[in-house]
């Protein structure tokens, strides 16, 4: 993926509601190439090469779960935004989107992901994996009571999960400020 803040990033947007599908990609097209798929089969025909997919999770006959399943399968290296109108349950703890959106969703939510996609795409694969699964920490709090959350073991996961992800984080850019520190004082450093 590309990582300066002007570059144009290739973005498939995923609906089976074609409507729908052709506000995004106009929405987005002003600032990134865009694809557009109706199905799970053509959006798998067309992912290669791809760096942001917004994709819708109720489709007929290849539902969105099963086309990141897929994206997952075949290594494809891009970050997968789950845009829908399927309100999140437990079951999204484990599946391998970046971050999810429920609809409606409007120009600024689309843009500003595909910002946050590239921005996270800079990241190690730990910090990438930490900001996947705050993204769904936060989703389920925002869908969900306290009592909801307190009764499922997924959401107990999820939160060990991101705080164990953190601490790393947070430990390696101590690494990081140590070994700088250690430059800056080394002779010629």
């Amino acid at each position: 993926m590309q990582t300066t803040a002007t570059a144009e990033l290739t973005v498939l947007v995923v609906d089976d509601e074609q409507d729908v599908a052709e506000l995004y990609s106009a929405w987005l097209g002003a600032e990134h190439d865009v694809r557009s798929a109706n199905s799970g089969q053509e959006a798998l025909e067309l992912v290669d090469g791809v760096d942001v997919v917004f994709l819708d999770r109720r489709m007929p006959e290849m539902s969105g779960d099963d086309v990141l399943d897929e994206i997952e399968a075949r290594g494809i290296n891009c970050r997968v935004v789950m845009v829908t109108a399927v309100d999140p349950d437990f079951d999204i703890v484990e599946m391998p989107f970046d971050d999810y959106l429920t609809k409606p969703v409007d120009r600024s939510d689309l843009l500003e992901t595909v910002e946050a996609m590239r921005t996270r795409d800079a990241y190690d694969e730990q910090l990438q994996e930490y900001f996947a699964m705050a993204s769904k920490k936060a989703t389920l709090e925002s869908e969900k009571n306290p009592v909801e959350l307190d009764a499922h073991e997924e959401y107990r996961e999820v939160s060990e999960r991101v705080e164990a992800l953190r601490e790393q984080a947070d430990s390696t850019v101590d690494e990081l400020d140590d070994f700088e520190a250690a430059f800056r004082d080394f002779p010629g450093g």
